[in-house]
This record gives structure tokens, sequence and C-alpha cells, in this order.
């Protein structure tokens, strides 16, 4: 007898479950969005540009995701956002802290350090720090608070230190929390993306082009020969591994950055 193995287009993993994941307009964090809705969850998005947002929401069914325009690096104005959520979708069972900016940063003036570290590591800490107040009571299960860090929160690049030091500072919120909330049923954990197919990840293959004077896909292949399967991740992938984390499969991982970068990095 012959078998359908097409992929399912909804599960019952997440079905009704509120998740809410910043940056959600573009990229990684609208992968994530787009998978946790075939999962069935009901899903709240923030990020900076409002319009990218209602974007993503209009693609998908009822209920419709609730948007709000948020800066995560005013804990004030992200605490409001996540309570208006809740608000409208019920208490949390999981958040993604997934908003980041990326770049190189140099010593002087125009250092963009300080911006790295409040979007990045600060803002990541205002949005799960939101999210743990409205989560959904312990007496229904587990509830989820999860973080994108990056690999290079495990290895150095010269002139990314505010990158590096922003994604690092996850690895070590994560832990912190994952202790501190583990008595409440609460698992806290982290994944770290190498490069992915995202408009970041190209902006990044056009630095080196730019820096060593060669071709776009010269750089592409420059960058993945660190890369043991030889080419990025796609942004769906990862949404997998965050489906994964946010399912029952993960019980009891909790305080872990889980690696997703084709070998670049190994431990």
């Amino acid at each position: 007898m012959s078998q359908n193995l097409q992929p399912k287009v909804q599960t019952a993993g997440l079905r009704g479950s509120h998740v809410l994941v910043t940056g959600a307009g573009t990229g990684i964090g609208r992968a994530i969005a787009e998978r946790l809705a075939r999962e069935g969850a009901v899903l709240s998005l923030l990020a900076r540009d409002a319009a990218r947002l209602e974007g993503v929401a209009d693609s998908q069914g009822a209920p419709k995701p609730f948007v709000a325009a948020c800066d995560i690096r005013d804990r004030a104005a992200t605490a409001r956002a996540v309570e208006q959520a809740c608000r409208v979708h019920g208490p949390l069972y999981a958040a993604v802290a997934n908003s980041g900016i990326g770049g190189s940063n140099e010593p002087g003036e125009g250092d963009r350090f300080d911006d790295l570290v409040a979007t990045n590591l600060t803002g990541t800490y205002n949005t799960l720090r939101a999210a743990q107040a409205h989560l959904m009571p312990a007496k229904n299960g587990r509830r989820h608070l999860l973080a994108t860090a990056s690999i290079l929160a495990r290895i150095g690049v010269a002139g990314y230190t505010g990158y590096c030091a922003s994604k690092a500072g996850i690895t070590g919120l994560v832990r912190a929390l994952a202790a501190e909330l583990a008595g409440e049923g609460v698992q806290v954990n982290a994944i770290a993306p190498g490069w992915v197919n995202t408009d970041m990840a190209w902006e990044g293959i056009d630095g080196i082009a730019k820096g060593t004077g060669s071709t776009q896909k010269e750089a592409y292949q420059m960058a993945m020969s660190d890369v043991p399967l030889g080419c990025m991740g796609e942004p769906e992938q990862v949404a997998g591994l965050v489906a994964y984390l946010l399912g029952p499969d993960a019980l009891g991982t909790t305080g872990q950055c889980i690696d997703m970068n084709g070998g670049a990095f190994m431990h």
C-alpha cells in the first residue's frame, strides 16, 4: 500500500496555544510565525515595522494574529505591548524573543556597540521578562521562553564585538533564567543559527565581498568554506527547531543553546 509522505498542513501540537514572536516581519522571525501558525498556535507578533507584520498576519488564517509596533529597547513599551497582546489572546504558552540587529562596529565616533547590546541583549531580556509576567497558569503544563542567539555567541569575529558580545550574553541570560524559573515549570532555551538565507546574512556576504575585493559569489564560497555542510540553512529549518523546542518532545530541555550551523561550530 502506498503512503502519502507529504507533510501535513497543520498539526495539533500547538493548537490554541498563545505564542508571542518578536521580529516576525522578515527572515527567521517570519518563518517562525508561519510555522507556528501551521502548528495551530494563536500568535501575537511584535516588531518595529508594523506594516511588515500586517503582511505576515494577513497571510494567515483565523484567528488573526495580534500585531503591534514595538521597540524592545524600551522596557515599559515592551511590557505594554505584551500586556495588550494578552488582553486579546489570553495568557502566553510561549514567547520567542527573536528581534535583533546585525552588522559590525568599530571603535571611535559612530561605534554601534551600545545599540547592538541594547537591542540584542537588553531587548531580549525586556521581552522575556514581559512575557514571564503573562505566562498561563502553571497548572496548565509547561510554559516556554525562547531566545535567538547566533553562532557568533560561540566564536569571535573581528569587527563584530557588539554583535558577538550581545549574542553571547543571551546564552548566559537563558541559563540564569532557566535556573530561576525551573521551579515554576518554565523551560528557557536559546537557538544559535549559523549562516541562514536571510537579508541579514547576505548583507554579511556583501561585506566580505567588499572587504576582500571579490564578487558576491566568491564571497559566498569563502564563507561556506568554513561550513562542513557547505551551504546556508533556510529560515524554515530554524523555524522547525523552534517548533520542536516548544513541543512535547523537548520536555526536560532547559537552559540550553541549540546550535544549527551546518557544522561550522562543534562542541
